[in-house]
């Protein structure tokens, strides 16, 4: 059951993420519905999942993108499952958690994705504007954690303690 609504986050965030956010760009950068999300589910789940969740929603991302195939899914694949070790020690009661997640795992996946595509032959984004987009793109992430978090809770199921 878990996965089917895995599978309907994605489906949705790749939907929101293409249709309505190329609209809603802030000094040229849009959030990563999906890293957000695959940081959540980290949280939440831990590596493995976070990892897994990750490399499914960076994949689905990756067929609307002109880079290289695979390189989201790669950066997610990997974000998430840094974030899933990281969240071990974390404290789980903080309503800041979610944006403070969000911005590092934008900041985290947006970095690894411009190494992983600047290896994959993507030469130019190693320039000043990446940096700037992504550290906008990664502020953009913080704040619509509020809003994606709640949704890969619930994607998540209840909660199992053996992954804490």
């Amino acid at each position: 059951m878990r996965w089917i609504r895995f599978f309907l986050l994605i489906v949705s965030l790749v939907v929101i993420q293409t249709a309505i956010f190329p609209s809603l760009r802030v000094f040229g950068a849009v959030p990563d519905l999906l890293l957000v999300a695959t940081v959540a589910v980290a949280y939440e789940r831990g590596p493995e999942a976070g990892a897994v969740f990750g490399f499914v929603a960076g994949a689905a991302i990756d067929v609307f993108l002109a880079s290289p195939m695979g390189v989201s899914a790669l950066a997610f694949a990997l974000t998430g499952y840094g974030i899933g070790i990281f969240q071990s020690g974390l404290v789980r009661s903080s309503r800041w958690m979610a944006p403070i997640l969000g911005g590092i795992g934008g900041l985290v996946g947006g970095f690894l994705w411009i190494c992983i595509a600047s290896i994959a032959g993507q030469d130019d984004l190693f320039a000043t504007a990446s940096f700037r987009i992504l550290v906008t793109a990664a502020i953009y992430d913080a704040l619509v954690a509020f809003l994606v978090f709640p949704f890969a809770r619930w994607a998540c199921g209840e909660p199992d303690f053996a992954h804490r």
